[in-house]
């Protein structure tokens, strides 16, 4: 699954890759963001495409009782997603999460205790979107709204299952072409792989990094 991701971009850089305003609070910026810490991520709404904004990655629906279920809600298998009750009523609340790249470990071993770290793009962006969904969730302590949000999911295509080679996941990536249907309530299987499958270029970090200390 997808649980880290890269965000180097400034506001200034993602506005002019869409030509849309940032407002609002700031999101994480790093090589490698943990989704376990429930960062913020910049996201495109469906309902206003016009502007930038942050989301808590890790999605609440309305009957949350408190924060902490974000964490088990990083990702959505989007296959699932209309029978699942975190998400079922939230299948046309479709968001854009911007990103770099993500990161994901391919299994050298049974147990997965010796690991190589990919970094995956999708091929000639240095920016592309990811397909998500969302909700603004009320925390019933305070009263606070709270803009949050997961990763679709779908099975990976023939580069991601070689890399994710225990549960054969990849995100949901969109590049330049198809990136702002996913906002128009076209059904989710039309963006399942191999209904849609992107052109993606992998890094393997562990060699690099291994060779740098040499």
């Amino acid at each position: 699954m997808c649980n880290y991701v890269r965000i180097k971009s400034t506001p200034k850089e993602l506005e002019q890759a869409y030509q849309a305003e940032y407002i609002g609070d700031d999101y994480t910026r790093d090589d490698k963001i943990n989704g376990f810490a429930n960062p913020k991520l910049p996201v495109i709404l469906d309902h206003d495409t016009d502007h930038i904004i942050a989301a808590q990655w890790g999605f609440l629906p309305s009957w949350a009782k408190d924060s902490e279920f974000a964490k088990k809600t990083l990702n959505a298998r989007m296959e699932e997603v209309h029978q699942k009750p975190t998400y079922k009523n939230y299948t046309n609340n479709r968001c854009l999460i911007l990103v770099n790249a993500f990161h994901e470990w391919k299994w050298l071993d049974d147990k997965g205790k010796r690991k190589d770290n990919y970094l995956i793009k999708i091929k000639d962006q240095e920016i592309f979107a990811i397909g998500g969904l969302y909700n603004i969730w009320i925390n019933p302590a305070t009263d606070e709204e709270i803009l949050t949000c997961t990763i679709g999911t779908t099975e990976a295509n023939p580069l991601m299952a070689e890399i994710h080679n225990t549960k054969h996941r990849m995100p949901i990536l969109l590049n330049q072409e198809i990136q702002y249907r996913w906002l128009d309530d076209i059904p989710v299987e039309d963006f399942l792989y191999p209904n849609y499958n992107p052109q993606l270029t992998a890094e393997n970090l562990t060699n690099l990094e291994a060779q740098s200390l040499f």
